[in-house]
């Protein structure tokens, strides 16, 4: 994969160490872009839930397509060729979807493998370059609320991330343990 030229955008900190530590040029544009997009071609970088059960925590996309819920194509490309990724389509959402029941529901509407926040933003800004993106989430992983663990510019919220892991306990200790395996298997693929 060839990186000059390209800027990896990143939903969060964790994600943006990662690309960091590639050497990546990355910009943190936060949950759905909230911190703004910046110029140049997109890489949507991070870590995504997965729709349906032929995909894994760690497993690695190297994304061909972002569709809508509707299964319309936001945007379609060759790939980045990273070694050892699958190809996939990345569903584009505007909310964190936890539930088993709507995963499987977008995964026959739309025909999506994963679903993230921000690579749809990325594709309506008409510059998006690819889609590497590791899975944190299976299908059934229960995950409802973490999205209060971060600030929308991407930032750990520290006192959401308490509640959480007061909340769900054994639930919280396996979101955290499955992304930072995503993020270890993000990071192993774009080295390789």
């Amino acid at each position: 994969m060839d990186a000059d030229r390209l800027t990896f955008a990143v939903a969060t900190t964790a994600e943006e160490r990662v690309a960091r530590r590639l050497g990546l040029h990355t910009v943190r544009i936060g949950v759905r872009g909230a911190a703004g997009l910046p110029e140049g071609r997109l890489v949507s970088f991070g870590v995504a839930g997965a729709l349906g059960d032929d995909l894994r925590v760690g497993d690695v996309l190297d994304a061909t397509r972002v569709v809508d819920s509707a299964g319309e194509t936001l945007w379609e490309g060759v790939g980045l060729g990273v070694r050892g990724a699958r190809r996939g389509t990345v569903l584009a959402s505007d909310v964190l979807v936890h539930d088993a029941a709507e995963r499987r529901r977008l995964r026959m509407e739309s025909g999506a493998d994963a679903v993230d926040m921000e690579s749809g933003v990325l594709a309506r800004s008409g510059r998006l370059a690819g889609v590497v993106r590791a899975i944190s989430d299976g299908p059934g992983s229960d995950v409802e609320g973490v999205d209060a663990t971060v600030h929308p510019d991407g930032r750990t919220d520290v006192t959401g991330l308490l509640r959480f892991v007061a909340r769900r306990r054994s639930g919280a200790i396996r979101a955290m343990r499955d992304a930072l395996q995503a993020l270890s298997s993000l990071e192993k693929a774009m080295a390789s």
